[in-house]
């Protein structure tokens, strides 16, 4: 549970959208023209878009919420 409510913070969201940026560059610039590199991109969105979206695919499985506000809300 600490996972998920570390995740729905906003510097859980942070580090999603960095580490989603990270990905898609390294794979785009790094592995340029390479499966690797398409595949990176492809798992690079996940962390951003999920950053920006504020929702974390994992929380549930952790026992949080899906949606970052929700479990924001649980925590007060």
């Amino acid at each position: 549970m600490q996972f998920a409510k570390f995740m729905a913070s906003t510097t859980g969201r942070a580090i999603r959208i960095v580490a989603g940026l990270a990905l898609i560059g390294i794979g785009w610039l790094g592995l340029a023209g390479t499966t690797t590199g398409y595949v990176l991109i492809g798992v690079g969105l996940v962390p951003l878009l999920a950053g920006i979206f504020d929702v974390c695919v994992f929380a549930p499985i952790f026992g949080g919420a899906f949606k970052g506000s929700a479990a924001r809300n649980r925590t007060k």
